[in-house]
């Protein structure tokens, strides 16, 4: 079965533990940042559902930005790995790891 955008992203960062992926995206009429670590995904702006099979990242969602950090993630002092990545280039990194 075909896997969506956000779930090639929560497979990224279960084969990279040592990364959380901060994705920003207009998303149900706002904004939203999303934090995901370890293969789940956290609204950083909204609630998030104790149910890990609701997706957050709805696949109608525009992404705007995508920064890789290290963890453990730290919002005050983040330590960036790649900043500002396209859907593109995110993509070749997945696509580079067999996801």
């Amino acid at each position: 079965m075909p896997q969506n955008f956000a779930q090639r992203l929560e497979q990224y960062s279960l084969k990279r533990p040592q990364v959380v992926l901060i994705i920003s995206a207009q998303q149900n009429g706002g904004e939203d940042e999303i934090a995901i670590y370890k293969g789940f995904s956290s609204s950083l702006m909204s609630p998030t559902s104790f149910d890990p099979d609701i997706p957050i990242l709805s696949e109608d969602a525009i992404i705007t930005n995508i920064n890789l950090v290290k963890s453990p993630y730290n919002p005050n002092t983040p330590v960036y790995i790649q900043k500002g990545l396209s859907v593109e280039e995110m993509e070749k990194l997945m696509t580079d790891l067999g996801i």
